[in-house]
């Protein structure tokens, strides 16, 4: 629900997923917003692939997710071969009570719906426009463009990428290590037999190949492999070559025809992890932030949950509702996952590569004949959902909740969404609505004592009541839990406490 917030705009740096749904979500809360990029313009080329269930879940609550269920494939699994033989098949599970799972579909088309929703929200997209320099104050940032104008911002949130110059500019420290020395990648018409019931990847002595069916055409597919970083540049033929020779020699399929490719890159892993979140009026989200390896699809989801993290914190500081130390939760909150998804994707990637000849043994002997496991299978699918994201051990979790309520969900931990019955019994979802507002999900008599002292404290509460009885639960904009108890003087000392984390935070401008 927007509001009408009387202060310089925020300038969002980067139009990618992670900047446009920082933006979206802060117009949502009526903050003005600047999004600039320095590419000419949008980008054509896939680049990431998959959106798990979280990444899908946050574009439905901010109204970005449209067609794109049905522009995509579903990833059912990958079935893993020596050669022309199947070892182990890893399958998806549908997660229960999720109504969006994990989709195969184009970062471009993510990024065309992003725009979209941003643009029926009235904001535009500044391209070929670089920041080349920032003079930040206790009050304001100074932005400096690469056409010499500038410009004057509440915030500036950098989501500019791995190389993002925002992170430069403002001197927080990036540091990191390389995990694969040199991944060739490309989006490539193939003629050949291979089913697209699932992705498939083949173990060899030389490396490993992996191919992922893409929508767009029966027979697109992403290819991907690691090569010695023996050689110079490479060219979009020679990338073909390479990837021709790789089917022949590691799945010993000779003969297959590539053709017309869509996109072809070189890249190094790294994996890397900010230093901060956040330097006084600069804040950093998505690569800028954080990056490592691409197996599994992490990057881009994480981001997304970034931005809308971010958000609804920046919001409610510009709004009044809250100091500006709330925005130092950003960090405590969205660092550590990072830090969770760095460190098992730079093992799975290490894992799948195999790096030595006892970790191809322990590969091939012991964890790849366990993908085949159900319970193996479900867990996986959790993992990389990012759905088990929790706050809990954050400065707005269980250590400001009303502790004589147990149960799960506990303060911090997402809530899954559900059917309810707004204010007039009318059937609704409760992810349908949040994103600009929190909800407090509480039965018909409850709700009368805590619904004024929650809108009396914060910019915007829905009250929802549950199909089936339970403790009262206030539920934050991302869906987290925020509190959950009976008592109005509780909730009132929650909210206090949570938007006034200065009281046991750092409260820096």
């Amino acid at each position: 629900m927007p509001h009408n917030i009387d202060s310089s705009p925020v300038l969002v740096v980067g139009a990618g997923p992670t900047g446009l749904v920082t933006a979206i979500s802060l117009a949502g809360w009526g903050v003005p917003v600047r999004v600039v990029d320095a590419a000419t313009g949008p980008a054509t080329t896939s680049r990431a692939n998959i959106l798990h269930a979280r990444g899908a879940e946050v574009l439905r609550r901010i109204g970005a997710l449209g067609d794109l269920p049905q522009q995509s494939l579903e990833p059912r699994g990958i079935t893993m071969y020596v050669m022309d033989r199947p070892i182990s098949t890893m399958r998806f599970t549908p997660i229960e009570g999720q109504s969006v799972q994990a989709l195969f579909v184009s970062q471009a088309q993510i990024e065309q719906n992003l725009r979209d929703r941003f643009a029926a929200l009235g904001g535009t997209i500044e391209w070929n426009r670089a920041v080349v320099g920032l003079d930040p104050t206790d009050t304001a940032v100074t932005a400096s463009f690469g056409d010499g104008t500038t410009g004057e911002f509440s915030y500036v949130v950098g989501a500019d990428g791995a190389r993002s110059s925002v992170r430069d500019l403002t001197g927080i420290d990036f540091p990191g290590t390389s995990v694969v020395e040199r991944f060739l990648l490309a989006d490539v018409h193939v003629d050949w037999d291979q089913s697209r019931a699932n992705s498939a990847g083949w173990f060899h002595h030389d490396g490993i190949l992996l191919a992922m069916p893409m929508p767009g055409g029966d027979d697109l597919w992403r290819l991907m492999g690691d090569v010695p970083a023996t050689e110079g540049h490479l060219t979009a033929e020679q990338i073909i070559d390479h990837f021709e020779t790789m089917l022949a020699v590691r799945a010993g399929k000779s003969g297959v025809t590539l053709r017309d490719p869509i996109w072809t890159s070189v890249f190094q892993i790294h994996r890397r992890l900010a230093d901060d979140y956040r330097s006084g009026r600069v804040l950093l989200a998505g690569d800028a932030a954080h990056i490592h390896s691409p197996m599994g699809g992490q990057g881009m989801n994480t981001g997304v949950g970034d931005g809308e993290n971010l958000a609804w914190k920046l919001a409610h500081v510009l709004a009044g509702h809250a100091e500006i130390s709330l925005l130092d939760t950003y960090t405590a909150e969205r660092r550590p996952l990072a830090t969770e998804v760095l460190k098992r994707t730079t093992n799975n990637t290490k894992l799948l590569v195999g790096e030595s000849a006892f970790g191809r043994l322990l590969r091939d002997r012991v964890i790849v004949p366990m993908m085949d496991l159900p319970a193996v299978q479900r867990q996986a699918t959790k993992v990389a959902s990012q759905l088990w994201t929790s706050y809990r051990d954050g400065p707005l979790g269980h250590r400001l909740g009303d502790h004589r309520f147990g149960g799960k969900p506990k303060p911090g931990d997402r809530v899954p969404d559900q059917d309810c019955l707004d204010t007039d019994g009318k059937p609704t979802r409760l992810h349908d609505r949040l994103g600009d507002s929190w909800v407090l999900l509480a039965d018909e008599d409850t709700v009368t004592e805590l619904l004024p002292v929650a809108r009396r404290l914060l910019p915007d509460v829905t009250a929802l009541r549950p199909t089936e009885s339970g403790q009262a639960m206030l539920i934050r904009p991302d869906a987290h839990l925020g509190w959950r108890g009976g008592s109005p003087d509780r909730l009132a000392q929650w909210i206090t406490r949570a938007m006034d984390v200065g009281q046991s935070g750092t409260n820096r401008p």
